[in-house]
């Protein structure tokens, strides 16, 4: 029985964020085609920043209505939109439609509104329904959970990307000429298997998750209940920041995505920090959600396209990778100098001003259509990734370890700075056109 509640109770956590981070690992494929172009990712942070609207609904329900939100029927209702929405993505994901004179997205934008609803509220509904269970079996929902940002990265490697060519196309000059024009336009060669595939995938995952919870809340309740709080110190949220903005709008919330790494035992007193050291602490928190799910998303097209699909598909999938490797390494070695810290985010934050460098140069950034520059780019998101994702981790044990408010201060700032980046970029990218997209075969760049 109980190895039985372990493989549920980790199924049941890969529903928590596998839609969205399938997104996100999903947009090398996907840019090439919608008409937003390399815009998309834009548009995605600030929606999934919208869909906040999930978990602040279910926050304001135990607020104002104690005890009347049965949580087991929102679990039942997002499952099943979210299995649902992954279906009708793979349907109507290139299907558009014309607003104000422009062809949008508009099907794919509403259903990953949708998608984002159900991975956000997961993070207010699930952990409190776990907690009916004894700590073991939370323990391994966290790893349901990492899982759930580390298999679509896995997944779409294997799906490969489509390699770009460059070929010559004719069409007739005019009527009484007779001659042919001659063009080169970009044809992409076809990944392994299509994005249809790919999301009959996540429905298939969400479907397990659902499975797994109907079977965890019919199981006899023949065990002793845990009466420890949210989250055991034994364990740590591990899933994907980037691609998860935003859920942390209450206690219960907060514990969910602050909490990503465990320490071997509480700390009996909470630790003294002076004012300057807590403006520090919090400061981190805001930059580094403000970089990871905001700012540097939002570019992520016009720093590695350039250096064509191959690049961008790599750190896409291998970032979604990193975030869960990074909250592994952080249970096993932790250290919360707030100096290493420091010159851990100088670090990461020195990746990402490349990124966002080589962003503001497209469609000629450095090294392109080099092997170096293409490594480069590759490996700068992936530290850029992985460092500031190690210092999420370990500022959210430095505040659980002070006190429960410290938490939910810290799911504010993270918020603020989620919100803030997104927002930030938005504009920059789709109303000044700061960022300018190019063509893998008639973008002329000077050597």
């Amino acid at each position: 029985m109980a190895l039985l509640i372990h493989l549920l109770a980790c199924a049941f956590g890969l529903g928590s964020w596998v839609a969205v981070n399938g997104l996100w690992v999903e947009l090398p494929l996907i840019v090439n085609t919608l008409p937003e172009g390399w815009e998309l990712p834009s548009y995605l942070t600030v929606i999934i920043q919208l869909a906040n609207l999930g978990p602040l609904l279910v926050t304001l329900m135990h607020k104002l209505c104690p005890g009347r939100l049965k949580e087991h029927i929102v679990i039942y209702s997002i499952l099943s939109i979210g299995v649902l929405s992954c279906i009708l993505l793979a349907f109507f994901w290139d299907k558009t439609t014309v607003v104000a004179g422009a062809s949008h997205s508009t099907a794919f934008f509403i259903i990953t509104f949708f998608l984002s609803l159900v991975d956000c509220t997961s993070s207010v509904t699930f952990l409190p329904f776990m907690m009916q269970l004894p700590a073991k079996y939370v323990t391994t929902y966290f790893i349901g959970e990492g899982l759930s940002g580390f298999i679509p990265g896995v997944i779409a490697l294997a799906q490969g990307v489509g390699i770009a060519k460059c070929v010559n196309s004719s069409q007739t000059a005019g009527n009484n000429t007779g001659e042919n024009m001659w063009s080169i336009h970009t044809v992409y060669l076809p990944p392994n298997f299509s994005t249809e595939v790919f999301f009959f995938f996540l429905a298939a995952m969400m479907c397990i998750s659902l499975a797994a919870f109907v079977a965890l809340n019919r199981l006899p309740r023949t065990y002793e209940l845990s009466t420890e709080n949210l989250v055991p110190d034994t364990v740590a949220s591990v899933s994907y920041g980037l691609e998860n903005p935003g859920a942390e709008t209450d206690g219960e919330g907060v514990k969910g995505q602050c909490e990503e790494a465990a320490q071997s035992r509480r700390l009996l007193a909470a630790p003294k920090h002076s004012v300057y050291q807590l403006t520090f602490i919090y400061f981190l928190v805001v930059w580094v959600n403000a970089a990871t799910n905001g700012l540097l998303p939002s570019v992520q097209t016009y720093s590695c396209m350039p250096y064509g699909n191959l690049a961008y598909h790599l750190s896409a999938a291998l970032a979604s990778v990193a975030n869960p490797v990074a909250c592994t390494v952080a249970m096993f070695i932790q250290n919360r100098s707030l100096v290493f810290l420091g010159v851990l985010t100088a670090l990461g934050t020195g990746f990402g001003s490349y990124n966002m460098a080589m962003a503001a140069l497209s469609p000629c950034p450095l090294l392109q259509g080099s092997v170096v520059g293409e490594m480069i780019i590759v490996l700068s998101w992936l530290f850029f990734t992985g460092t500031l994702t190690y210092v999420k981790v370990m500022v959210g044990v430095i505040l659980r370890d002070r006190s429960h408010n410290a938490l939910v201060w810290c799911g504010a700032a993270a918020q603020m700075g989620s919100l803030v980046g997104s927002v930030t970029m938005f504009p920059l990218v789709n109303t000044y056109q700061l960022f300018k997209s190019g063509d893998f075969c008639n973008t002329k760049c000077p050597l």
